[in-house]
């Protein structure tokens, strides 16, 4: 009788541990698959969806403790939920990536129009300064307080639209249109001070 409990307890623990050891290699595989599966978007990711990420992140390091740890049946549990995140992860940092990308075009597109017209307005403005500032009377429609205005408000516009250049030249499309609208309206109110037609 004895002899049969202890043979009925090392045949379970045998049973057991075949069953551990038939688990191991799915457990390897999906958490593989995990990695593999994220890393095919990580860099995307990382740019629109970094919270998200970070949470995919934790789960995959808790499946590979869970994996360290032998416990294979919890990763073998554990790795279609996970599967199915990371799926959901993808396809939303998929959409925000084409969200981004067509912004970028239209602040291109539009970039290209106002990048045309406010250097024509400055060199405008920069000549009709340079004129009345040889000239020893102002023009009836420009009094000595909007003429000081005016010569201010033309160097921070200036300064604004290299600031703007720069912004475009390192990828910041969207901020860089935004300050070319500011500047091209400073530059509208600048041309209607001195009597010219805003462009």
């Amino acid at each position: 009788m004895r002899f049969a409990n202890v043979f009925v307890a090392l045949a379970a623990t045998t049973l057991m541990l075949v069953g551990c050891a038939s688990q191991k290699e799915p457990a390897e595989k999906a958490v593989a698959q995990a990695e593999s599966s994220l890393a095919e978007f990580r860099a995307d990711a990382e740019k629109y969806a970094a919270d998200e990420l970070a949470k995919v992140d934790e789960s995959i390091t808790r499946l590979k403790n869970s994996l360290a740890n032998k416990d294979y049946s919890m990763v073998v549990k554990a790795a279609p939920s996970l599967s199915s995140t990371i799926a959901s992860l993808k396809q939303s940092v998929a959409a925000k990536k084409a969200d981004a990308d067509a912004m970028m075009a239209a602040a291109t597109a539009e970039w290209t129009d106002i990048s045309a017209k406010v250097p024509q307005m400055v060199q405008a403005i920069q000549s009709r300064v340079d004129t009345l500032g040889k000239s020893r009377k102002l023009p009836a429609n420009v009094d000595k307080a909007t003429w000081e205005t005016v010569k201010t408000d033309f160097e921070t516009m200036k300064t604004e639209w290299t600031d703007a250049t720069a912004q475009f030249a390192s990828g910041q499309a969207d901020a860089a249109v935004r300050k070319a609208r500011e500047v091209k309206a400073k530059g509208d109110m600048i041309l209607a001070k001195l009597g010219m037609t805003p462009a």
